[in-house]
């Protein structure tokens, strides 16, 4: 019995530290990913080509706002997702997605896009 409770300790020591090692772990993770929330205007190239501007709302790795192209001409709902630097997304109403990379800055991205009508290439900065 008496070994016991001094081992208690010992095991509340060991769970704090590996709770503030995680704590950390997942602070620094975050902190080395671009940070994308904002507005982005970009232009693409292909089967079809224009300009768009993009707003993000980012929680976590998921990203949502809206996308308004040139061609075709109209505003769509986006939804997407960035894994480190790898960002992938897509206009539903349309039929595009659109897949790359983000600068690790955070300030430029590009890739490439496909919809019904073909694909091709894209690259946006951060407004």
């Amino acid at each position: 019995m008496h070994v016991r409770l001094r081992r208690l300790p010992v095991v509340w020591i060991a769970v704090v530290a590996a709770l503030c090692c995680t704590a950390t772990a997942v602070a620094a993770l975050s902190a080395s990913r671009p940070q994308l929330g904002g507005k982005w205007t970009g232009s693409y190239g292909g089967a079809v080509s224009g300009s768009f501007t993009l707003t993000w709302k980012e929680r976590g790795t998921t990203l949502t706002g809206s996308i308004t192209l040139s061609n075709p001409k109209g505003t769509y709902g986006i939804g997407g997702r960035v894994n480190r630097t790898s960002i992938s997304f897509g206009a539903v109403k349309v039929g595009a997605t659109y897949t790359g990379s983000v600068s690790a800055s955070g300030k430029s991205m590009s890739g490439h896009w496909n919809s019904p009508e073909g694909g091709g290439s894209w690259r946006a900065h951060k407004s």
